[in-house]
């Protein structure tokens, strides 16, 4: 089948890698424009950029494509690309533009979204880290139809995935692998026309707002299991912190403790090999991999080595 893929992060190259893989002709990639990155923030090719460029597939980088908006030569000029190519569907893959009414009518089986949660739970921008946050047992993957609103098509497929102990850095591991298998079977059941789609349900939305770094801060008042679930939802970004005279300290592994302490929430109870345990709301948290700014992430005995905690000492 010909196909056109619209996606930008590694979560939308490990599906355009399991198209291609299985057969389905690429004839055109949108990407995001490339974007500074790194120390020196130099421009950088999106990984989707990448992996198209080294095999040799046509790529577009429209800054919009609203033909009515900041950007309309950038629009047209994808327009016509995307007609040219004669692609029979579009799959789109955390692509990061909207999808005007026209690129969703072009392709003749419309447009296919490949979205990392169970849908209507966690439409938006940042579904894995706000499943974590939730602590939600179990999210998936949803393959979509996609129409004009936010994450609002129906349903073509649909799976399931525990979420267990995860951070985002391994749960998006795990959803894009699962993303990547089921477009491909949802490629094959279009192409048969043995696709059958399904409403949203108006019950159970929630939307997944995206991750701002003003959110890294940790709150100790709060329980010791939402202070760890939100130090797993924000690794690798933004990595939860808190600052420790004076300076400030990213949290990137923790685990909670059934300790009720008297002292105040974000006070040291503890500190050594085995973590450094802090006092929240009603029960502690033990931390067992922090870093400090410009440092490497550590396991708790090397930072103590250089960084001298003691007990009393307060978070936050």
């Amino acid at each position: 089948m010909k196909v056109a893929f619209a996606g930008t992060p590694e979560f939308a190259r490990v599906a355009l890698e399991a198209i291609a893989a299985a057969g389905h002709e690429i004839v055109l990639t949108l990407t995001q424009p490339d974007r500074p990155a790194g120390r020196g923030m130099k421009l950088q090719a999106s990984p989707v950029k990448q992996f198209a460029v080294s095999h040799g597939w046509p790529v577009i980088q429209p800054r919009s494509l609203r033909l009515d908006g900041k950007y309309p030569d950038d629009a047209e000029a994808a327009r016509a690309a995307i007609a040219e190519s004669t692609a029979e569907v579009m799959v789109v893959a955390a692509y990061g533009l909207i999808l005007p009414q026209w690129v969703l009518d072009a392709p003749r089986l419309g447009c296919l979204n490949i979205h990392a949660s169970l849908l209507p739970r966690w439409r938006g921008a940042a579904p894995i880290h706000r499943a974590i946050e939730a602590g939600d047992a179990e999210t998936g993957i949803t393959i979509m139809q996609m129409d004009a609103g936010l994450d609002t098509g129906d349903m073509l497929l649909r799976e399931a995935v525990p979420v267990g102990d995860d951070n985002t850095a391994r749960l998006h591991d795990r959803l894009a692998a699962l993303g990547g298998r089921m477009i491909v079977d949802a490629l094959r059941q279009a192409e048969s026309g043995a696709l059958s789609a399904i409403p949203q349900p108006a019950e159970g939305v929630t939307y997944a707002h995206k991750v701002e770094k003003a959110e890294a801060q940790v709150d100790w008042t709060q329980s010791a299991e939402a202070i760890v679930r939100r130090i797993r939802a924000f690794d690798p970004f933004p990595g939860a912190s808190s600052t420790l005279d004076g300076e400030t300290i990213k949290l990137w592994v923790a685990q909670t403790r059934d300790e009720a302490p008297s002292e105040a929430a974000g006070t040291v109870l503890a500190a050594g090999p085995e973590g450094i345990a802090v006092a929240a709301d009603g029960s502690t948290v033990v931390v067992s991999e922090l870093q400090r700014a410009g440092g490497k992430r550590l396991p708790v005995a090397d930072f103590l080595r250089g960084f001298d905690v003691k007990p009393g000492q307060v978070f936050g």
